[in-house]
């Protein structure tokens, strides 16, 4: 009895183990799918269009309205409206974007929308918050806030505050806003 119960054991742990690094392996793929982000020069030239651009000179910004879309390279940043921070001391100089209303963020084939968006030019980090997924190919992530670090290349979801509802967004993933971040990945063939 004792040599059937030690294989029952080991297969058992055998098994965990198994379970517990099979999980390790997809979390590190997504981990490693995230970072497809990293090597982007966010030094480059910004460009930017909207329906209405207001320069407000006294206060150091302008603000676009109407179909923004900012460019960086190939990182691209659509909303509804942005708020454009600078300094004007020796040169212009962007501080900061913020984004509202259907903020999209795109590089590639990856792809993150939120309801408010902010590049911080200095950090060279891009926060979106408010009913947040990340995807990449079939790939998606949901939460209440993803940060993207350009330096690093790391990006990270994490969830809302409790007493939040499930949401279902406009391409049909569901955004589980209870301080979960929920999410799907898609399983290699054989």
């Amino acid at each position: 009895m004792t040599d059937t119960s030690f294989s029952i054991r080991t297969i058992a742990t055998r098994s965990a183990i198994g379970l517990a690094l099979g999980a390790a392996a997809l979390l590190g793929t997504q981990s490693i799918s995230a970072q497809t982000i990293a090597g982007f020069n966010s030094n480059q030239p910004v460009d930017y269009a909207a329906d209405r651009i207001e320069l407000q000179d006294r206060a150091d910004r302008v603000v676009l309205s109407g179909n923004v879309v900012v460019n960086q390279g190939d990182l691209r940043l659509a909303a509804g409206r942005t708020v454009v921070n600078y300094t004007n001391t020796d040169a212009l100089r962007i501080q900061r974007i913020t984004a509202t209303g259907g903020v999209r963020v795109t590089r590639g084939n990856e792809s993150a929308r939120g309801n408010v968006g902010v590049y911080d030019f200095n950090r060279r980090i891009i926060t979106l918050v408010g009913d947040v997924a990340l995807k990449r190919g079939t790939d998606t992530l949901n939460g209440g806030r993803l940060i993207i670090d350009l330096k690093t290349g790391v990006s990270s979801v994490d969830g809302q505050s409790a007493g939040s509802s499930a949401a279902t967004g406009g391409d049909g993933t569901t955004t589980d806003n209870r301080g979960r971040v929920s999410g799907s990945f898609s399983v290699p063939s054989e």
